[in-house]
């Protein structure tokens, strides 16, 4: 959809049904023919952390062509925009989308989307790494939960998964962005995932996301996905396992994300709502 101007730029925001919760995204639901310099132009215009750039397949209905920019970089994945983009699209069922990291099976309703991540992966963190994380977080080694080990996992993008004893340090969050951002793209990761188990099967999460020129998202699905392979790598998935993730809350803005891992599939699926953002 294009204007006078230029394409149709909708907003919604992602893991949450109030407009004024979960992480905003940017949808343009046809990019046909948009340069690379003219996304990353208009992912900066919008100011979100990312903004869906969605080419439709003519020939395959359910199928789209879909690329994300922050206002910095391309990622090649985003779950929150997935999710919006999918329910953007008004097309109830299960959609196909093809995006840099592989191809995204979205299961969507009128105001839900379930995606299907590419197979995930992770790798312990090494030291070194760990303790340049914990220089640019303030934090030390002692806030660390020990039950999981710091890692590198891949949900369509790369993340660093490190976990905190206790909800009061997450929720204290202020940290070094250029320096943790030199981290992060040093290992071709956009975010890292920060964590604390609340239940047994309810974790908190934040994540900064520095090298997309975003202090921090309220809500991240390929950190969710990344994180359901985190779990599956370091021994706790025996059986399928059904996790929520609360993100945002200490920003204001609530998300609820609900993955799905299984120990016998690399695949993690991520569970969100979305609606419009208007005024």
């Amino acid at each position: 959809m294009t204007d006078a101007q230029g394409p149709t730029v909708l907003r919604y925001t992602a893991f949450a049904t109030d407009p004024a919760g979960g992480n905003p995204a940017g949808v343009v639901l046809d990019a046909t023919g948009l340069t690379d310099a003219r996304m990353l132009e208009i992912a900066a215009e919008v100011g979100y952390s990312e903004t869906a750039f969605v080419v439709p397949r003519p020939a395959e209905p359910d199928d789209f062509d879909v690329r994300y920019f922050s206002p910095l970089v391309e990622v090649p994945f985003c779950g929150h925009a997935t999710v919006a983009a999918a329910v953007a699209l008004g097309r109830p069922g299960t959609l196909r989308f093809h995006t840099p990291a592989g191809l995204v099976d979205v299961a969507t309703t009128p105001t839900t989307a379930t995606l299907t991540s590419v197979p995930t992966h992770a790798t312990p963190a090494a030291p070194a790494d760990v303790t340049a994380a914990l220089r640019a977080l303030g934090w030390s080694a002692d806030d660390l939960d020990d039950r999981y080990p710091p890692h590198w996992a891949f949900g369509g993008s790369r993340h660093l998964v490190l976990a905190v004893r206790t909800r009061a340090r997450l929720a204290a969050l202020d940290y070094d962005f250029d320096a943790l951002a030199d981290l992060l793209r040093a290992h071709d990761a956009v975010t890292a995932q920060l964590v604390h188990q609340r239940e047994e099967d309810v974790f908190d999460a934040r994540d900064p996301f520095p090298v997309g020129g975003v202090v921090e998202d309220p809500a991240t699905g390929s950190a969710a996905a990344a994180f359901g392979g985190y779990l599956r790598a370091i021994g706790r998935v025996e059986r399928p396992r059904s996790v929520t993730i609360h993100q945002g809350v200490d920003l204001g803005r609530p998300s609820l994300l609900e993955i799905c891992v299984a120990p016998d599939d690399p695949r993690v699926t991520v569970t969100g709502s979305a609606v419009p953002i208007t005024g």
